[in-house]
């Protein structure tokens, strides 16, 4: 029997209430995975508290992204419960004999979930899911016996995700080692190569008019946001003519790197160097800046990890423009960022080590893609 998912939980999220002290403030872009990542937390006090909402939780609530394209779960617990959340999330618990606390968990970190919420959100530029949207997925739900036998299963798949990922974290993690080893922190100069600005060694923005490769009917590729990752994964399978995204789209090319400007995106690490593009052209989403590596001089995969960096991202949002909700990176920021530009030789090494990093990168993922692949049709096959 089908069952609404609004009749399955309790909405436990509450706003904010004063509080004496300082607290960590957690936004959707400090939960990656599972967890929090420590080094993106801010400490806020009620006094001077940031000019937004912001949401508190129980030991024991689960909460979970509501943004569009967005799969960030986290259970609380006694420690957690004393942070304050961004309203980005939504916070739950189970109802009394509907669902257990481990069923939930699983239910709102799978694909089947995540897809429903997709298809019910609602917005007009940054889409999210309501209590309204949430009240129309309609899930089977098994007996609470079954369900305990259920949790057994995929814990054990669980377990197995969770390595795989944190190895992929591991890979990205020595990728970023080995830049500063090689180059020093993004805006600093440690081996004296001298600073200039990110404009000068790359094109920010090229213009289309100028890719002689753009007629009528050939064939690109079509990137929108939700198909760049937060971890420099791109998909351009999506294929299209030119002729129907010539307007209103972001124009690139093969190597070109892009670089999410609106937030949450931005500040949660959305970008990519384009790769796998058909005719080595591609439109995507207006909401991406796109950065041309020079010839002799830049890198795109140097590029990418510059901007891929915490410290880059956080200047890029102290420098954003716009309301809350619609701000964005702005072109210039992009061109006068102070780098120090290492030779193309030393740039080409690090491309190398990102090479065969990606090879190792690429095993793990097939192996996560199949655990995830069966942990996806259990869930189908439990509660689709």
């Amino acid at each position: 029997m089908k069952v609404k998912f609004t009749d399955l939980v309790n909405f436990t999220g509450r706003a904010c209430r004063p509080f004496g002290g300082q607290k960590y403030y957690i936004s959707t872009g400090c939960v990656h995975d599972d967890h929090i990542a420590d080094n993106e937390v801010e400490i806020i006090d009620y006094e001077n508290k940031p000019s937004r909402a912001n949401l508190e939780v129980m030991d024991g609530d689960i909460i979970f992204a509501k943004m569009q394209g967005t799969k960030k779960t986290l259970v609380i617990n006694d420690e957690l419960a004393n942070h304050i959340y961004s309203t980005g999330f939504c916070a739950i618990c189970p109802k009394n004999n509907t669902i257990t606390h481990d069923c939930l968990y699983y239910l709102i970190s799978s694909k089947l979930f995540l897809d429903a919420k997709d298809k019910n959100c609602s917005g007009a530029t940054q889409k999210a899911i309501t209590k309204a949207g949430l009240s129309r997925i309609e899930l089977s739900i098994p007996s609470i016996k079954d369900q305990e036998k259920i949790s057994v299963a995929l814990k054990k798949l669980d377990a197995i995700i969770w390595l795989r990922n944190r190895q992929l974290q591991q890979l990205d993690t020595l990728v970023k080692a080995r830049f500063v080893e090689m180059f020093g922190l993004p805006g600093t100069d440690p081996f004296g190569y001298g600073k200039t600005k990110l404009g000068s060694c790359c094109e920010i923005n090229p213009r289309k008019a100028d890719d002689k490769r753009l007629v009528n009917n050939i064939k690109v590729s079509f990137v929108p946001m939700p198909s760049v990752s937060e971890n420099g994964e791109i998909d351009a399978s999506d294929i299209r003519t030119y002729n129907e995204v010539k307007k209103g789209f972001t124009y690139f090319a093969e190597n070109d790197v892009l670089f999410a400007k609106i937030t949450p995106c931005m500040e949660n690490g959305k970008g990519a160097v384009a790769k796998g593009l058909i005719n080595g052209v591609g439109f995507g989403s207006t909401e991406f800046h796109v950065l041309r590596p020079i010839d002799n001089l830049s890198n795109p995969r140097w590029i990418y990890t510059v901007t891929s960096f915490k410290t880059f991202r956080k200047d890029a949002e102290s420098n954003m423009t716009g309301s809350a909700g619609q701000r964005r990176t702005p072109a210039s920021f992009l061109e006068n960022y102070e780098i120090s530009i290492p030779p193309i030789e030393l740039q080409d090494q690090f491309a190398n080590f990102v090479s065969q990093v990606d090879k190792s990168k690429f095993a793990i993922q097939k192996s996560l893609e199949k655990t995830q692949l069966l942990f996806d049709s259990l869930m189908q096959e439990y509660f689709g």
